[in-house]
C-alpha cells in the first residue's frame, strides 16, 4: 500500500504563503500521478493542483493558477504545494492524493485517485 503523509499547514494573513508537502512511501513512483485537493467546510471536495512524477507536467484548477506551483522531489519521494497571495476563499483541508492510471495529463478528476493521504488544515484570515 502506498503512504501519504502531510505537512505544512496552518493559520496565514490573507495575501501570505504557505508551502504544504507530501512524504510517499519508499516505493518506486516513476508512473504516477500525485494530486492536490481541499475540501472547505460544508463543500465537496475539489480539485486544486496535479502532477505526473516522472514527466512532471502539472495542471492547475482556475482558482489557484498563476498563485500555486505544484512540484516534486524524486530523490525525496516528496509533493509540494506553494501556496501564495492565499485568501480567505483558499481555507479548507487539503489532501495529498496518487494514482497509478496510465495519463499523459495530469488528472483533475478525484475518482480516479486511489491513495489518500489524512489531510492538514489550511486557514486564511482577512
Amino acid at each position: 500500500q502506498v503512504q501519504l503523509v502531510e505537512s505544512g499547514g496552518g493559520l496565514v494573513q490573507a495575501g501570505g504563503s504557505l508551502r504544504l508537502s507530501c512524504a510517499t512511501s519508499g516505493r518506486i513512483f516513476g508512473s504516477y500521478t500525485m494530486g492536490w485537493f481541499r475540501q472547505a467546510p460544508g463543500k465537496e471536495r475539489e480539485f486544486v493542483s496535479a502532477i505526473t512524477w516522472s514527466g512532471g507536467v502539472t495542471n492547475y484548477a482556475d482558482s489557484v493558477k498563476g498563485r500555486f506551483t505544484i512540484s516534486r522531489d524524486t530523490a525525496k519521494n516528496t509533493v509540494y504545494l506553494q501556496m501564495n497571495s492565499l485568501k480567505p476563499e483558499d481555507t479548507a483541508v487539503y489532501y495529498c492524493a496518487a494514482h497509478h492510471l496510465t495519463r499523459w495529463y495530469p488528472s483533475g478528476d478525484l475518482d480516479e485517485y486511489e491513495y489518500w493521504g489524512q489531510g492538514t488544515q489550511v486557514t486564511v484570515s482577512s
